[in-house]
């Protein structure tokens, strides 16, 4: 008969057992670096909801979540080896494949536009040919937000340095002050810049055209020597964000999914109801259009056109040799297929 210490005994062995399985697995896990362009969490919301939820450490990935400034700092972190996965935008990527930085887009994160030229509210501007000749400010110097602008801008016929000309002023603040000291006639802002301006009692209003809601925005990258090299890794990091991103969107997990982006950046998360209102719009604009087969598809169609206002506003000297090498649908079916979306 089993008395009462042996079974004492069996079972402190058998906690001991699991504690010690569960320091092993975590040792095991792999570590991986993804660089975003400003510290919002709610801007990289799969990726925070992945490492809350434990999607990546399934996959045998421990994810460090790193905040740099702009998509071309984000590039040569990529470049540098000092991250595997990224969130840069479209118009600096193919810039920085000009130069032959073999990045590559994997994912669709905003897959319509998160991007737009913002005036102050009360302001004269009803329309982008009304900023002829007027200066429009920029979160970084190199960001996605001014491929953005550039594209608007010169769609509407105007050249830069004669007929509008980009001040980085940073966000936020920065932004605020730019705007009421007068530097800036316009913003190119994120969804994320907008809600913080209008917030801050910047009162904003987007005069982008309807139709500039197809470029879509910032997706996942990495280089292309980790996709031939260690295409497991992509493989992994795919399933668990595209489980990430799908756990988001299903409204049922709602109070989890804020709970983890408060963990993300905590100073998003202390007005509960900007934080919501904010991540409702940011996660809006990742759905894609009703044609798009799966979460994190790239239409062809769009990187021509994104290529070709690079060429237009002179960002690149021509375009690339293959464009369709910069960007790929592969990883995206496959995370997504491991969701069924």
């Amino acid at each position: 008969m089993m008395n009462r210490r042996t079974l004492t005994s069996l079972l402190t062995a058998a906690l001991a057992a699991g504690l010690f399985g569960k320091v092993a697995f975590a040792q095991d896990l792999k570590e991986i670096t993804f660089v975003q362009p400003s510290p919002s969490a709610i801007n990289s919301f799969p990726v925070f909801v992945a490492i809350g939820e434990g999607f990546f450490e399934d996959e045998g990935l421990n994810v460090t979540v790193e905040a740099i400034n702009g998509s071309g700092a984000v590039l040569q972190a990529l470049s540098a080896g000092q991250a595997q996965f990224g969130r840069p935008g479209p118009g600096p990527l193919i810039a920085a494949r000009s130069r032959g930085v073999d990045a590559t887009h994997i994912y669709n994160v905003a897959a319509r536009s998160n991007f737009g030229i913002a005036v102050q509210e009360g302001s004269e501007f009803q329309k982008i040919e009304d900023l002829r000749g007027k200066v429009i400010g920029t979160g970084t110097a190199d960001g996605a937000e001014v491929g953005f602008a550039r594209n608007v801008l010169t769609g509407a016929g105007m050249v830069e340095g004669t007929d509008f000309e980009f001040l980085t002023v940073g966000d936020g603040g920065p932004a605020t002050a730019a705007f009421l000291n007068g530097e800036i006639d316009a913003y190119s802002a994120s969804t994320a810049d907008t809600a913080v301006l209008n917030q801050r009692g910047m009162k904003v209003r987007d005069i982008t055209p309807a139709e500039f809601g197809r470029f879509f925005g910032n997706g996942i990258a990495t280089m292309a020597d980790t996709i031939a090299n260690d295409r497991e890794l992509v493989e992994a990091w795919s399933r668990a964000f595209a489980k990430g991103h799908a756990f988001a969107l299903d409204d049922a997990n709602r109070d989890a999914v804020l709970a983890h982006l408060a963990a993300g950046n905590p100073q998003e998360g202390e007005d509960k109801e900007f934080q919501a209102a904010l991540f409702d719009a940011v996660r809006s604009k990742t759905i894609a259009a009703g044609d798009s087969p799966h979460l994190g598809w790239y239409p062809a169609a769009v990187w021509e056109e994104w290529q070709e206002a690079l060429v237009a506003g002179g960002e690149i000297p021509g375009p690339l040799d293959d464009l369709g090498a910069i960007w790929t649908n592969e990883f995206a079916e496959l995370g997504s297929a491991g969701v069924g979306k």
